[in-house]
């Protein structure tokens, strides 16, 4: 199953026999909480999911959005209508960011059928709707491990004998600029991958072929593993979609650059990309 989706398969498919559960994912870094953008309007039916409070744990050494607590989060998801054996499409307002994040970790915790609308709210040519629904509770029981998941060890390791990338701005990753985290700078041997190099200014993937493409020139022929790390596990994910995308399996490591520069015995590296 393709991890994308289009507007007008998310359409003919909200109109069928299963039609999806719908999450809005609206957030931006350091930006204005979502829900008010939701409140004024969203996708008839779609619930809003908040990603700090119920995609991430609590700051702290862990990185800045750590993996949120399988139980908490499965609570969440039941909250929304999510069921096992419904699918869910996950959207946010085009960036596509925080929508990985949610099918990450959906498709982490062992839901076999998440898409992301290919897009998000931008895309969206139909009416909006004001209405908060109130689905039926769920059933959905987290299993995490679906996914293959990195800790810090685990990227060093992926860096040495495989291949880690860097989804964050050349600029993060070069050490030049560091707006968030302690220090600038990136993990020694990773190679530096802005997903934004992964979609058209229309928030939109581009197609497998060149997505594969993309990722071959960077390394991923012949590698025994590929891993991505970003910020803080939400750019990352939306690079672990697009290799997806492109037919390439990869481990997300969620904590993070968030969570080895917080660590100062970790190395830290910088300078451009030594390819």
């Amino acid at each position: 199953m393709k991890p994308i989706i289009s507007v007008p398969e998310c359409v003919s498919e909200s109109a069928g026999p299963r039609p999806p559960v719908l999450l809005d994912v609206r957030w931006q870094l350091g930006g204005p909480h979502g829900l008010p953008d939701y409140e004024a309007g969203h996708i008839p039916g779609a619930v809003f999911v908040d990603l700090d409070a119920e995609l991430a744990g609590p700051a702290g050494s862990g990185g800045r959005h750590p993996l949120p607590d399988p139980e908490e989060f499965g609570a969440a998801m039941r909250r929304a209508g999510v069921s096992r054996d419904t699918p869910v499409v996950v959207y946010d307002g085009g960036q596509g960011w925080a929508a990985a994040r949610a099918w990450w970790l959906l498709r982490w915790t062992g839901h076999p059928d998440v898409r992301v609308l290919d897009g998000g709210l931008a895309a969206w040519e139909g009416e909006l709707s004001t209405e908060t629904p109130t689905p039926a509770e769920g059933d959905f029981r987290p299993a995490p491990g679906a996914l293959p998941l990195l800790d810090a060890d685990g990227a060093a390791a992926t860096a040495r004998s495989g291949l880690l990338l860097d989804a964050r701005a050349a600029e993060r990753y070069r050490g030049d600029v560091e707006p968030i985290d302690r220090v600038g700078g990136h993990i020694p041997g990773a190679v530096s991958a802005p997903t934004s190099e992964n979609a058209g200014v229309d928030g939109r993937f581009l197609p497998a072929e060149v997505l594969a493409a993309r990722f071959k020139e960077l390394g991923t022929d012949g590698t025994p593993e590929v891993g991505v790390y970003c910020g803080s596990g939400v750019s990352g994910a939306h690079e672990v979609l697009a290799l997806a995308v492109a037919g390439i399996p990869a481990a997300l490591y969620a904590g993070s650059w968030s969570e080895w520069s917080a660590d100062e015995s970790r190395p830290v590296a910088k300078g451009p990309d030594p390819q």
